[in-house]
């Protein structure tokens, strides 16, 4: 089986690390009695990528969408993006808010739920919204996985995804924004874009609606992209979806500051 590269090209942090590690093997090859100091170096560049990986907004590994274009944000564009769903509960509720103030959004779908229910991705997008790529499966472990394995919960999600909706994915999103050196060649192989958020309210485990609405407008700004949840989403003391409470509010902000939600394909050509 081919390892899943197809139109990729490597960043300038990749491409070092390749030259560093082919050096690495020459030299121990030249003296063997350098080994521990090669794998130290090797060891340690592995590190760095890890690290790297577990920062959402990083773009070591590869290109990653983390604000709109200029031009949209000048024109005062911001994304709405959710996450987690569709959630037979939640989503139907949060796209009546969205009609209520004509705010449009990108709901990053599982691909096991949304073959789950198909009818309510076939809603996202009847109701103008986009419905983008968040893996099949949505394991937690996704950012330890193989380039073969990770081809496939980004394959099967795309095919899913675009049979149920009738529309191809653009975007992708990893499983809390986690990833490893190789899931950009799969991106570049599957036509997707890595997409990550520049503000987000941790609404899947904090409670508090206050909390998560101030860590969502804080310095907003056009550009923005923001990130909720539909699926696993935290419940007030009240049991209420922290989403339900806090879009209205966001979108009642944006209004207040002259910005609108738009999809990602709306602002990124």
């Amino acid at each position: 089986m081919h390892f899943p590269c197809r139109n990729w090209k490597p960043t300038i942090s990749i491409k070092l690390s390749l030259v560093l590690l082919a050096a690495c093997i020459m030299v121990t090859l030249w003296n063997p009695s350098l080994w521990p100091w090669t794998a130290g170096i090797v060891f340690a560049n592995h590190l760095i990528l890890t690290v790297a990986g577990l920062i959402p907004r990083s773009t070591l590994l590869g290109p990653n969408i983390t604000r709109l274009p200029a031009d949209a944000a000048q024109r005062g564009k911001v994304a709405i993006t959710i996450d987690d769903g569709p959630d037979p509960e939640v989503t139907p509720k949060v796209l009546d808010i969205l009609d209520r103030y004509q705010a449009r959004a990108t709901f990053f779908c599982i691909g096991r739920l949304a073959a789950q229910y198909p009818d309510l991705c076939r809603e996202i997008v009847r109701r103008g919204h986009q419905v983008e790529n968040h893996s099949m499966s949505h394991n937690w472990y996704f950012s330890l996985l193989d380039p073969w394995s990770i081809h496939r919960e980004v394959r099967d999600a795309q095919g899913t995804l675009s049979a149920i909706t009738g529309q191809v994915p653009r975007f992708f999103r990893a499983t809390a924004g986690l990833r490893n050196p190789e899931l950009e060649p799969v991106l570049a192989h599957c036509g997707l874009q890595l997409c990550s958020w520049s503000k987000r309210g941790f609404d899947t485990q904090v409670r508090d609606t206050d909390a998560v609405f101030n860590s969502l407008t804080q310095d907003l700004r056009g550009g923005d992209i923001l990130l909720l949840h539909d699926g696993s989403a935290a419940r007030t003391a009240a049991g209420q979806p922290v989403i339900l409470d806090v879009l209205p509010r966001l979108l009642d902000k944006l209004s207040q500051i002259n910005l609108r939600s738009v999809t990602l394909s709306d602002a990124i050509p």
